[in-house]
């Protein structure tokens, strides 16, 4: 299940996000009549459709796991926190149905009914983001029920069951993770292509619109993340005690930056900051600081585990900090000369920034579900309640076979990206697209323009 997560997760921000930025873009295209822009938002619009049909799979695969791997979970708590996988498989059909419209929209309908009718496709993408984290968010902080004299969930109010006091601060903190991550993804490839000589409007255009998003909501994702930290320090006081490494409650507590938790309690290495646990849980250091002692050992995260959610997210924390620097480079550049920043190594910083921020979300995925052992409904259900009884050697063979098909999904992921990129590049050669000329000599709606033969087509010179 960690495999399967970790891997389709790293989809996610373009499913999420870049119907948004696809659509800024072709906002763009429209409103100036700039073929580039429409060039680049078909292009991506293709891109879209792609992973989207690679999501599909990835989360179909989750979807078989649950019943699977997690019958005792699936089986008494189903009937409630099941409520938000519901409303994302909502989500998920009226997405497919838009992506499939919008792309055939492209040269088929009227420019302005094309653009409209692809409106939807964010609201869609953000309304599945919903239906997942509300059901994350409820096995945070479970509510919306009544148990009865056996102990099972009745009296169901959907309401609550959805709107738990986790969902806010991480629906929110994960929904722009998402619009930053995948605003660096494609702004990186751009500049990539501008590190390697490539300096035409197509490449300038195609960077400094994701990457324009993506600096704006950084500086604010930091705020959201410290926002959703003070609410696991309220909902969930022992997570962020594992979060944290924080052994004893206590006030004056201070923060560790990396370091390791022994299971006696001590911390070895890493940077110890004095109180600034304590100012940063509640802005003084009086502030009393949950610690991992103030609950049994077996309702606490281990200290490995502790120390692995605390890792994860100080290394989150870091990479954020180092996006936030990148933002306000762009933004000097911008505001004070009026154009990108001339340094390579900004661009060098840019082309790392996505697979920066990909890791960046998978650390805090890690952050979430380890900080939250040993429970899988926190204070209701523990993990070993919830898994299957099935013998090892079943699940070795169920994984190898996942391994495989994710091998595959991936490997042809991969494969009809580079040859979409070929094609295009190709095609951009042909039409002078490499001279800055226009990426085409047709428009993006009405019929194509013939392509002429290339001397392997027609046998000569």
């Amino acid at each position: 299940m960690a495999f399967t997560l970790a891997t389709h997760i790293t989809l996610v921000p373009l499913g999420v996000a870049l119907p948004l930025i696809t659509l800024i873009m072709h906002r763009r295209g429209l409103r100036h009549n700039d073929a580039v822009a429409l060039l680049l938002a078909r292009r991506w619009s293709a891109v879209m459709a792609v992973q989207f049909a690679v999501g599909v799979v990835t989360g179909t695969v989750l979807s078989f796991e649950f019943g699977l791997l997690w019958p005792g979970l699936m089986g008494k708590w189903g009937a409630v926190f099941g409520i938000g996988f519901g409303v994302e498989a909502w989500a998920f059909f009226l997405e497919a149905v838009l992506i499939a419209v919008y792309l055939y929209g492209w040269r088929r309908l009227k420019p302005r009914t094309h653009f409209l009718l692809g409106l939807p496709l964010p609201a869609a993408a953000l309304l599945g983001a919903f239906g997942i984290l509300a059901a994350n968010a409820w096995m945070n902080t479970p509510g919306g029920f009544t148990l009865d004299a056996q102990g099972k969930p009745v009296d169901v109010d959907v309401r609550e069951a959805l709107f738990t006091p986790m969902l806010g601060p991480q629906y929110w903190h994960f929904v722009v993770a998402m619009l930053v991550t995948a605003g660096y993804v494609v702004a990186g490839v751009y500049a990539v292509g501008w590190l390697r000589g490539r300096r035409d409007r197509y490449h300038r255009l195609g960077f400094t619109v994701p990457f324009t998003l993506a600096a704006v909501f950084t500086p604010v994702q930091f705020l959201l993340g410290d926002s959703l930290a003070r609410s696991v320090f309220r909902e969930q006081p022992v997570k962020f005690a594992a979060t944290e490494i924080v052994w004893r409650t206590d006030t004056h507590v201070p923060e560790y930056i990396f370091g390791r938790l022994h299971p006696d309690g001590h911390v070895s290495g890493g940077i110890r900051i004095p109180q600034l646990d304590s100012m940063l849980a509640g802005f003084r250091p009086g502030t009393k600081v949950t610690g991992l002692t103030s609950v049994p050992a077996d309702a606490r995260p281990t200290a490995t585990q502790a120390t692995l959610a605390h890792w994860a997210f100080d290394l989150m924390v870091g990479i954020g900090s180092l996006l936030v620097l990148l933002a306000l480079w762009f933004a000097w550049s911008r505001l004070r000369h009026r154009r990108l920043p001339a340094s390579p190594w900004f661009f060098r910083g840019a082309a790392c920034a996505g697979a920066a921020s990909v890791v960046a979300v998978e650390c805090g995925w890690v952050t979430a579900e380890v900080g939250r052992q040993p429970w899988i409904v926190y204070g209701h259900m523990r993990i070993a309640e919830a898994v299957t009884p099935t013998r090892a050697l079943t699940l070795w063979i169920m994984f190898g076979l996942v391994l495989l098909v994710y091998v595959f999904i991936f490997g042809s992921l991969l494969a009809v990206l580079l040859k979409m990129r070929t094609r295009w590049r190709v095609a951009d050669e042909r039409t002078g697209a490499a001279r800055d000329e226009g990426p085409e000599t047709d428009t993006p709606y009405g019929p194509r323009s013939r392509v002429p033969a290339g001397p392997d087509r027609d046998g000569g010179g």
